[in-house]
């Protein structure tokens, strides 16, 4: 399907470009980066050489995920120590976040996913195959809102043997749905929809269905030990 034109899609509104408690896009540390990496390039590259550096500058990490808001901030995730990765969530809010310092409109989307990449022990710890409120980015770029995940890092996706999500800017580019041996390898099961910010409350009921015992203890699954 070509790309909607700009005529067929009304303005974003002000929320998606103002920063909020989760997307802090006013934090001195995201001005900061986003500046850095972004430059005086225009929106559309500017969104890509932002969407690169993210994807890539932290290791996609699904162990390190909080229960508590005050885990979610981006700025949170941009200081964190770079060791520790992030999960889709703070990636795509880190993102999110960036884009909106440098003036391109940006939300958050959030779906439950099946063949998730690399979760294995994870899955066996929440004791699904289901991954709930995997999160990406959509940027309003040219007069449209295109999605983007900035979450699996090319080292990480080279591993486990599939292509690593480039963004163009134009098209959209949310999961793998294929490795390369054309298996499948990520399955959208159920959208949650877009949000200025993340809508909190509603993730944690969503994870209290599908993870009770998780959520009764208060704490995300540690990584096996190897």
């Amino acid at each position: 399907m070509p790309p909607q034109s700009s005529a067929e899609l009304p303005a974003p509104s002000a929320e998606y470009l103002q920063p909020n408690r989760f997307v802090d896009s006013d934090h001195p540390a995201i001005v900061d980066f986003a500046r850095q990496i972004a430059g005086d390039l225009p929106p559309r590259q500017a969104a890509v050489a932002l969407y690169r550096e993210i994807r890539d500058m932290l290791r996609y990490n699904p162990w390190r995920v909080s229960l508590v808001p005050a885990g979610y901030t981006a700025s949170g995730v941009l200081l964190r120590d770079r060791a520790e990765g992030g999960h889709c969530i703070d990636k795509a809010n880190l993102l999110a976040a960036c884009a909106r310092a440098v003036g391109i409109p940006s939300r958050l989307h959030f779906a439950n996913v099946r063949n998730h990449i690399g979760t294995a022990d994870l899955e066996r710890k929440l004791g699904t195959d289901l991954l709930v409120f995997h999160g990406y980015v959509e940027l309003w770029l040219d007069g449209r809102w295109v999605a983007a995940t900035p979450a699996f890092n090319r080292e990480l996706c080279e591993r486990l043997g599939v292509a690593p999500l480039d963004f163009d800017g134009v098209h959209d580019s949310i999961f793998q749905e294929y490795d390369h041996n054309a298996g499948r390898f990520m399955e959208r099961v159920k959208d949650h929809g877009t949000f200025a910010e993340i809508p909190f409350d509603a993730m944690i009921a969503e994870w209290r269905k599908y993870y009770p015992h998780i959520i009764e203890a208060g704490t995300w699954p540690e990584r096996p030990s190897v």
